[in-house]
């Protein structure tokens, strides 16, 4: 069992930069991927970066590609998401989400946050 806790969301205006960080409880934190998702009101929920175990590895959508950076510090059980250049379309809540494999699908991840809201203003 996995619990994550998303924190540093807010309101920000188009091209400030934010940091969301995400808090895993439990031992194995290690052993998974984690993902970052959004879901914008009316919208599916989408992903927005992933990296795996290690952290020697990411992967993200075109979308953000350049404004987001993912990363992890496993002494720390922790995950982050540096966002750059906001736009007004960046504008949702934000999910951290584990997995057994880095996946840009939201099935193969079991255990996920409650969110943290992000809003950019033009």
């Amino acid at each position: 069992q996995v619990q994550l806790v998303e924190s540093g969301g807010g309101l920000v205006q188009a091209g400030d930069s934010l940091r969301l960080s995400c808090a895993a409880s439990g031992r194995t934190f290690s052993s998974y991927a984690m993902g970052w998702f959004r879901q914008a009101p009316g919208k599916e929920r989408e992903f927005v970066a992933g990296i795996n175990r290690g952290g020697g590895a990411a992967n993200y959508p075109d979308s953000v590609k350049g404004r987001f950076t993912i990363s992890r510090n496993n002494a720390q059980n922790t995950v982050y998401l540096q966002m750059d250049s906001l736009k007004p379309e960046d504008t949702a809540v934000y999910y951290c989400a584990a997995s057994l494999l880095l996946s840009t699908s939201q099935g193969p991840y079991r255990y996920w946050g409650q969110g943290t809201q992000v809003t950019v203003s033009s």
